[in-house]
Parts: C-alpha cells; structure tokens; sequence
C-alpha cells in the first residue's frame, strides 16, 4: 500500500490561501487562479488532490463552486472536496461535477445516517473529516468544538462503507509544526477504516514516517503549507512515498 500524497487547495473567496489554526482572520494568500495552481501540482506528478471551500464550511453550503469546477475540469487526476457538504443535494451534485470523493465533517456529528446513506449510495466516494482540539471533535470549519471524541465519533462509521477517515490536529494545522504522527496512527489502528493525516506537514521527514505506517491503515497525507512556502518538493514527497 503505497501513501497518497494531497496537495491541498483551501480556497477563501476564490483565492489560494492557507489558514493558521483553522482561523479565517489568519489567512495566507498565494494566488488567485486555483485551477492553474492545480495544474502546477498535477505537472509535479500529483495524482490526487484535497480541496477545501473554506467559506463554504462556515456558510454550510458552497460559496466558491465556481473555482472547484475550474479545477475538476482542469486536474487529470482525483479531487477530493470538503467544506459545507452537508446536504444529499449538495454529494450528488459534486459527483456529478466531477469529484472523485467528498469529505463530510459537520453532518457527521449532526446528521450520521445523512453520511451513512451517501456511503452506501456512492461506494467509495464519501470521506468522514475527523477534525481534532486536545482529542475532541471540532465542528462548523472548526469553530466549534464538541464533547465527542476522536476514537468515538470514528467508530460510529466502521460499518458504513466510508473510503476514509481525514484526522486533523487543528492545533497544528497551518503551522509546519509537524504532523501529529502519533495521534494518526492511533486512530488508524484503533478502528478498520483508511486514515489520511493532515494538519501541520513541515517537510519531508513526516511523509517518510507516515509513509512506513501505511501497513498500519494510514493511506494518504494532506500537505499545503509547506509545499506554497517551499519547504516541501512535491515530487521528491511522491517519491518518497512511492518507495517506502
């Protein structure tokens, strides 16, 4: 099983940014055209990406849909897509868009069976976002944080038919502080579902790690940050991963 690298798009009123900590007011802008930044990622040798609508998670519905379908028109390979999907309508028109997965975080928490009967309606298409602060599950882009835990609220869906399980450490996510490698791979042999890492990648060294507990359940990493700041090479994390 070989680690999927993601590089990510997080998209704030139609521009490229990455947020600190999940917070809207610490954003980082670095570019305008998210489709041509998709392609640059793709030229790399990405073959599946992470997008985010960042307004569309705090609305609860999309806000920035005409920069998603620039990019699934534009990118070859897969889009995975998160933020405000939490209507039956809002899965299957992404789908028919185009996208390849959709990531669910909120209606998780609130609406399971809405996420269980898409699971099972578009098999292999429906990511369960398990976003974190101290252990517990955070919700509505981050804003709010719930007395359910990680562990908890992921075992809810092991017999769901969900692709995967998104673990973010919001505490670190934006920050290159090192992903929260230890925490993902709990998750990830705690319960029988895939786990993709993200929050925090810093360079090289946390693809190399994460990629060698692949056997363990982690099948994919989410990198933003380090990859707009240069402090990770996409193609060399490709290939890093490919090897281990």
């Amino acid at each position: 099983m070989t680690l999927i690298v993601f590089p990510a798009i997080d998209l704030k009123q139609g521009q490229v940014v990455r947020l600190a900590e999940g917070d809207m007011a610490r954003a980082t802008v670095y570019g305008d055209d998210p489709a041509a930044q998709a392609m640059l990622f793709a030229e790399a040798g990405a073959g599946h990406l992470h997008v985010v609508d960042l307004d569309g998670a705090f609305a609860g519905a999309s806000v920035n849909g005409e920069a998603v379908r620039a990019i699934v028109e534009r990118f070859p390979g897969h889009v995975q897509l998160g933020g405000g999907i939490r209507t039956r309508e809002s899965v299957e028109r992404w789908f028919d868009l185009g996208v390849s997965r959709v990531v669910i975080g909120t209606a998780a928490l609130e609406d399971p069976d809405f996420v269980r009967a898409a699971a099972r309606d578009f098999p292999g298409g429906v990511v369960v976002a398990v976003d974190a602060r101290d252990g517990l599950v955070a919700t509505k882009g981050w804003a709010d944080v719930s007395t359910t835990s990680v562990v908890e609220l992921a075992r809810r869906f092991e017999d769901a038919g969900v692709a995967a399980l998104l673990f973010t450490d919001v505490g670190r996510d934006g920050l290159l502080k090192g992903a929260n490698i230890e925490a993902t791979v709990d998750l990830a042999r705690a319960v029988d579902i895939p786990v993709i890492a993200s929050g925090g990648v810093a360079g090289i060294a946390d693809i190399h790690v994460l990629a060698l507990h692949a056997r363990d359940g982690v099948e994919g990493v989410i990198t933003g940050r380090a990859l707009y700041d240069g402090r990770l090479d996409l193609a060399a994390a490709l290939s890093v991963a490919a090897a281990a």
